[in-house]
């Protein structure tokens, strides 16, 4: 339902991540700016404090990782002074190396798989850099140092901050941190636009309203809509920021529009349409002069496809062997608890439409299929995926297994069998998939479903099939061996922030602190 009203926050719908829209919040508000207001907004205030903090988590996490690292070398241990100084500089170089791969710009920050694959690019040149320098600083190297610091780095880093991505998006949930963006739309387009904006308040972004251009009528958009004059109304808005989608503006009012927002000093943001198109495909190359943007197909070449077969059957060895003894107490646990099955068998569709036996760790009780009917009043998702907030079917082993992943354990050997890889779109129930469009169910049967995913990586708790289905389609469109590493070492930064919250949620809920046993979010304290 519209409202009309300026300063409301965006709905609770979910979409995936809007990497795009993002790049708004990485302008600032300049201080010259006509737009008074956005100069001093508290969003603007927030944001700086927000990255401020963020840097202050990775500078803990390289200091402690380059003193951990440099301590182990007898040399740096038996000279105190000097540890210290090199840890320093290590800490510092660590962070420009941070800020020259944009780690601390919204857009990078806002999705999880660019911004794990940029901080373990930016922790292997740390590395890398340390060896450089300690080489011709002492003329010597000590590999196993700079690969420690950078490792180190990288996990302690990508633990904190994936507590901190936590702790913002829960903030931003309740409306704090957000910013006012103006949105130019007309059309479809427009409305899926504003729907993509609003349905993410943890990306801190609030749709303060709707603008049609004045020769085009405003329609199918889900927003306030405030009239024609759009610097008239990001004033009255305190906005800092525009969103245009140009495919439903003409080509002379979309440029008068956007002469007249950057001459006032407006950051614009164009959106052109195009969708399930990674970034890194477009490329600018002006024709006359005029801003052209050319396209490169995807290629994948057969080295990459070898490769990550062999990656899968590698990592799933390694894996089974090494977990061989958790196994076996978890089965133990399961069996002792009902005397039921260990291993929960279920038929889901693969490559290539064929269908295969998945298998998990049993997390329900032994009668839960045939009691799926009772709550399908309370199904969280939307289109034709499943899933019951409080599911009294879960069993008390279970809820541990699925709060740490490893309820997921046993589909190692579905990918040492070739019906799964690790990384790929979630497997589907044969209902789900009848349920798909040919576009959705092209994409999944042309790669193995996988054990984790850019779904499961970036919208795990997303209530909506949209966000599941274009999150799917993106992934196969613009497949490759780095975004499938970025999917690996995302996927562990989550189990592991998951484990330290619910550590986290334990201590609140036992401790007697009022304040703890108030605050709606259990790590908000880093923020506050």
């Amino acid at each position: 339902m519209r409202r009309n009203t300026l300063d409301r926050p965006g709905p609770a719908r979910q979409h995936e991540p809007a990497q795009a829209a993002a790049a708004i919040a990485d302008a600032g508000a300049s201080s010259d700016s006509p737009v008074e207001s956005t100069a001093t907004t508290p969003a603007v205030i927030a944001t700086s404090h927000l990255r401020r903090t963020l840097l202050g988590l990775d500078t803990v996490a390289a200091l402690f990782a380059w003193v951990l690292a440099l301590a182990a070398e007898p040399s740096f241990r038996q000279q105190p002074l000097r540890l210290v100084g090199v840890a320093a500089t290590a800490t510092a170089v660590t962070l420009l190396v941070f800020r020259s791969k944009e780690l601390y710009l919204s857009r990078v920050c806002a999705v999880r798989s660019v911004e794990v694959g940029r901080l373990l690019y930016a922790c292997a040149m740390s590395g890398a850099l340390f060896l450089v320098a300690e080489a011709v600083a002492l003329d010597a190297a000590h590999v196993r140092t700079a690969a420690s610091g950078a490792v180190v780095t990288f996990l302690v880093a990508a633990l904190l901050r994936g507590i901190f991505s936590r702790s913002v998006s829960s903030a931003r949930g309740r409306g704090k941190f957000s910013r006012p963006i103006v949105v130019v739309a007309s059309g479809r387009d427009g409305g899926a636009l504003v729907d993509l904006l609003s349905s993410h308040p943890e990306l801190g972004y609030r749709v303060a309203g709707v603008v049609s251009p004045a020769d085009l009528p405003l329609s199918e958009v889900d927003g306030p809509w405030l009239g024609a004059h759009t610097l008239d109304v990001v004033r009255a808005a305190g906005a800092n920021g525009v969103v245009i989608a140009a495919s439903g503006v003409p080509s002379g009012t979309l440029n008068r529009l956007v002469r007249t927002l950057t001459a006032a000093n407006v950051h614009v943001q164009l959106s052109v349409g195009l969708v399930g198109i990674d970034s890194r495909r477009l490329r600018s190359v002006p024709l006359a002069h005029e801003p052209f943007l050319y396209l490169e197909r995807p290629v994948l070449s057969s080295w990459q496809v070898l490769l990550k077969r062999a990656l899968d059957v590698a990592i799933g060895t390694v894996a089974l062997l090494a977990t061989a003894p958790l196994l076996a107490l978890i089965a133990a646990a399961i069996w002792l608890q009902d005397r039921g099955p260990v291993l929960y068998r279920s038929e889901r569709i693969g490559e290539d439409g064929k269908p295969f036996t998945m298998y998990k760790f049993r997390t329900m009780t032994i009668d839960a299929d045939t009691r799926l009917a009772e709550l399908a009043h309370s199904n969280a998702r939307t289109g034709p995926l499943f899933k019951a907030a409080h599911d009294p079917r879960v069993t008390r082993a279970g809820r541990f297994l699925r709060a740490a992943s490893l309820d997921e354990l046993p589909q190692l050997w579905n990918v040492l069998r070739g019906s799964m890889s690790l990384v790929g779109p979630r497997p589907a129930l044969a209902r789900e998939v009848a349920e798909f469009d040919l576009e959705l169910s092209t994409s999944r049967h042309s790669v193995r479903p996988g054990i984790t995913g850019l779904w499961q990586m970036e919208a795990r708790d997303n209530p909506s099939f949209s966000a599941y289905r274009r999150l799917d389609i993106f992934y196969v469109e613009n497949w490759s061996m780095w975004l499938d590493l970025a999917i690996l070492g995302g996927t562990a930064q989550s189990v592991a922030v998951r484990a330290v919250v619910g550590c986290l949620r334990a201590l609140r809920d036992k401790s007697p602190s009022p304040a703890l046993q108030d605050s709606p979010a259990p790590t908000s304290f880093i923020l506050e």
